[in-house]
Parts: C-alpha cells; structure tokens; sequence
C-alpha cells in the first residue's frame, strides 16, 4: 500500500513517515501541495495523508478542486483546527479527520483502514505450490505455516508470485519494497532475498536468473 504525506512541519513528516514505513507502507512525502500535486500527478496512492494549514495555502481547497474533477483517493486529513465547523468542512471532502497531536498508532489504523475502503474488491490470496500470500492481511504462508516477513519481503514476494515462473528484473523489486525518495544501498535487495531464501525454507524456489533478477519456479 502507497501512500502520500503532506506535512510541512519537518519533524513531524520524518515521524510520520518512519512510522508509516514501519508499518509496511511504502511512503513518499511532499512539504506543500505543489510537491504533493506533482507526486499525484506520476504515482498512483491509496492514501493521500495532508496537513490542513500548508505554507501554499489550506490543503481543504486544493482537495475539494480534485474532487470535482472526479479524484477518488481516500484522504485523511491532519490538522489543529478541532472544532465542530472545521470537522464538518474537512469531512465533507476528506474520508477522515485527525487532530494533533494524536498517537502514531492511531493514524496508522486509519490510514490502513483508508487504503482498504480505496480497494475495488477483496484483495486477492496469490498462490504459488505451497506458497500462499493473503494480500489484505499481508500474511504469507508455505505449507500452511506462517511466514514473517517485513514489509518490504512481503512486497518483494508478490512481485515475485505475481510473475511466478517468469524472471522479474532487480529495478521491478527494488520498485516494490522501496519507496523512489529512499532508494535501496547497492546490496540491499541481495541481502533481502538470501533473508527471504532463509525464510522460505526448503525446497528452494527463489532462483536468481544472472544478468537480469530472480524468478520463483521449482
């Protein structure tokens, strides 16, 4: 699940953000809505978290102008502003309203809830022999024993179900399990594959194909 801060205040961005990524989203930030309408205008998210009061202007009315162009993406909302009106006129565009200071936890429960309401249907179960991934509970299992797995394996992993039998190039993982404004270091995705081999116990089924990435097969 993406998603997208937009949160001027530097060290609250940095909070939400590593708090996020802890959780197993994949996050990019923005510190005002020019930032945060070029973000929407190349990636797709199934959350877009702003800040109310931004240096460029209330974040309310750049929301309701890409509503009334048709925009569905859940959006919660960060704000100061706690009373009764502001509540109103903020959920009358956004899906959900949180006001600081709140707990980490909170906002993580509601920004995972917002990115389920965004799907179009159940999320699938991917299964490949014994391996299975139940994509809406981002649970793995091979053999019907339960694999834990961080974030980003799991996101390596379905990439990896979703083209099982066909190789998967390094740049597609490293898209999956990282977010473009924190690139993986040169052997990160070597080292979360042989953590991922590890993981997937015996018979081997995650294969490197040299030259171009790794492949899920026999």
């Amino acid at each position: 699940m993406r998603v997208l801060v937009t949160e001027d205040d530097e060290d609250l961005r940095l909070a939400v953000e590593a708090s996020l990524r802890g959780a197993g989203f994949a996050v990019d930030v923005a510190k005002d809505l020019s930032d945060a309408d070029e973000a929407l205008s190349v990636n797709a998210y199934d959350c877009v978290v702003f800040d109310r009061m931004l240096p460029s202007g209330d974040s309310l009315g750049y929301v309701g102008e890409r509503r009334r162009d048709g925009w569905q993406v859940p959006v919660l909302f960060l704000t100061a502003r706690d009373t009764v009106a502001d509540r109103i006129a903020g959920l009358a565009l956004a899906d959900d309203y949180l006001v600081k200071p709140f707990a980490m936890a909170e906002l993580i429960a509601r920004v995972r809830s917002l990115c389920r309401r965004g799907d179009s249907g159940p999320a699938p179960v991917l299964s490949f022999l014994d391996l299975e991934l139940d994509t809406g509970k981002h649970e793995a299992r091979r053999g019907g024993v339960k694999l834990t797995l961080t974030g980003k394996e799991f996101a390596v992993l379905q990439r990896l179900v979703v083209s099982a039998g066909e190789p998967v190039r390094r740049r597609e993982l490293t898209d999956a399990g990282w977010d473009e404004l924190v690139p993986p270091s040169p052997n990160a995705l070597e080292v979360l594959i042989a953590q991922l081999r590890n993981k997937l116990g015996k018979p081997p089924v995650l294969h490197t194909v040299r030259g171009v990435g790794y492949v899920l097969r026999r």
